[in-house]
């Protein structure tokens, strides 16, 4: 085992009941956490049983640390990641990865030139789920993909209603949340994006942020053969009974993920062919998070790649910020 010694950047929801159980569960140590507030920093160290919390970020980079993870706000990611970097720490970052395509580049050749790992907590790749709709059209089971859809419409917890949809903080709104999620999944799945087009509203009487809280996509793919391939999504804040899916119909069978985009759910896979519909039989007793670090601390050590790679969380956010400006001006963004 590649024992890594991490510090938290970002006091976040999700380090405290995620990563840092992955983290510890898969037999790290979690050093210390930086924020932006000490006092938040203080309290969430103790109450997660870190050695220090601060709001110094150099006082966190020059401790005895191998890697951070950060879960700042996603304005800041940029930044934190450049200054991890430039101290000599692999990253895991939160996606998006940034708020521009130009800085998610930046954070990525930075990384590659100090010889460091960056990797994106994109988890929903590392499914069994998903990894097994990837072998279905990677073996030719389902033909030639013609379209896919993913509902990942859900109802986003009251305790998660803060910045997240708050007008003046930048990197907010369902699309970065959530349709960046879903081009994690599909990118890999479909071949090189090449157009979106987005609308998105605001649905909840409690969302007094101002942002957009539900969107629904149109995304153009190059397959492999160079035909095109259509693929639709519908994210959402507002959407209180769901079993969130993924539906890839190809010329020889279509594939569909009951509970596909959520991280607690054992999920389904059903394959219909000419045979009939018939449920494949996956292990998805892991958490997904588990995964994530598992597959980041063997890149670390050479013996595999993470999850989700810079590049990958690069080409999501471009699908994710294409989907905003579309959704912005009433037009189709097409891609260089």
């Amino acid at each position: 085992m590649n024992t890594i010694a991490w510090g938290l950047i970002g006091a976040s929801d999700i380090a405290s009941t995620r990563m840092i159980r992955a983290l510890r569960g898969e037999g790290h140590k979690v050093v210390g956490v930086a924020s932006g507030n000490s006092g938040r920093a203080r309290a969430f160290a103790d109450a997660n049983g870190l050695a220090f919390g601060t709001s110094d970020l150099d006082e966190l980079l020059e401790s005895d640390i191998d890697a951070v993870y950060i879960s700042s706000t996603n304005d800041r990611h940029f930044r934190h990641a450049l200054a991890a970097i430039a101290a000599g720490k692999h990253v895991l970052c939160e996606k998006p990865l940034a708020l521009r395509v130009e800085d998610a580049e930046a954070m990525v050749r930075a990384a590659e030139d100090a010889g460091l790992l960056l990797a994106v907590n994109h988890h929903l790749p590392g499914n069994p789920l998903h990894r097994k709709v990837r072998d279905f059209v990677a073996s030719g089971t389902i033909g030639q993909p013609v379209a896919a859809r993913v509902d990942h419409a859900v109802l986003l917890p009251e305790r998660l209603r803060g910045w997240r949809l708050g007008s003046s903080v930048p990197g907010s709104g369902v699309l970065l949340d959530i349709t960046c999620h879903d081009a994690s999944v599909l990118n890999p799945l479909l071949g090189r994006p090449t157009a979106v087009t987005a609308l998105a509203v605001q649905q909840a009487a409690w969302n007094a942020g101002g942002q957009h809280d539900a969107a629904m996509t149109v995304i153009e793919y190059q397959g492999p053969d160079g035909r095109p391939i259509l693929a639709q999504t519908h994210d959402a804040f507002t959407v209180a009974f769901n079993r969130t899916s993924l539906t890839v119909h190809g010329t020889e069978a279509s594939v569909t993920v009951l509970d596909a985009m959520t991280q607690d759910t054992p999920g389904q896979i059903l394959l219909t062919d000419v045979h009939g519909t018939r449920e494949i039989d996956v292990d998805c007793s892991e958490d997904l998070y588990s995964i994530v670090v598992r597959n980041f601390a063997d890149a670390v050590a050479r013996r595999g790649r993470p999850t989700a790679t810079g590049a990958d969380g690069v080409l999501a956010l471009c699908v994710a910020l294409a989907a905003e400006e579309s959704a912005r001006t009433g037009r189709t963004v097409r891609f260089d």
